[in-house]
């Protein structure tokens, strides 16, 4: 008796841990693909904002850059243009989806490597909430504190 009863809860276990993966693993699937960051606004604020983000460039260079996330790896990558204001050209990153145990949220977390795959890092990246995702559009959203304020910081792309 106390045989089966521990199979049926190792089984319980086992089909629970199941149904968080399968969530992530679809979410995984739609991200796969090329996308465009189509716009970058500010929640929760009052005034006009210049960022820097990803520690990378101002979020104006974001603007219209092409990212590429490929699931079969787990790599990626972003391309910001050339200009005055901004470093052009390829980083490259390692990311995956994961479900916080503190927020139903689910989000997209990324670290930087090179063309090698290597990270270069530290092994520190991000997390970006998962506000919305769909075969067509997609919307990432982060928290920052400003001036000991709340700002939420949203990513908007659209599938090419």
């Amino acid at each position: 008796m106390k045989h089966t009863f521990l199979i049926i809860a190792l089984a319980g276990l086992v089909c629970s841990s199941c149904s968080v993966s399968k969530s992530a693993r679809t979410q995984r699937n739609l991200f796969s693909g090329s996308w465009s960051l189509d716009n970058i606004s500010y929640e929760n604020n009052r005034g006009n904002f210049k960022s820097v983000i990803f520690n990378d460039a101002e979020d104006i260079c974001f603007e219209g850059s092409d990212w590429f996330f490929r699931d079969n790896n787990s790599t990626g990558r972003y391309t910001i243009s050339q200009s005055t204001l901004c470093q052009g050209g390829d980083r490259f990153f390692r990311w995956s989806v994961v479900e916080p145990e503190q927020n139903y949220t689910s989000q997209l977390q990324f670290k930087f490597i090179d063309e090698n795959r290597k990270d270069i890092s530290g092994g520190a990246g991000y997390r970006l909430n998962i506000a919305s995702i769909s075969e067509q559009a997609m919307t990432l959203k982060s928290n920052v504190s400003v001036d000991g304020e709340l700002v939420t910081i949203v990513y908007e792309f659209t599938k090419k």
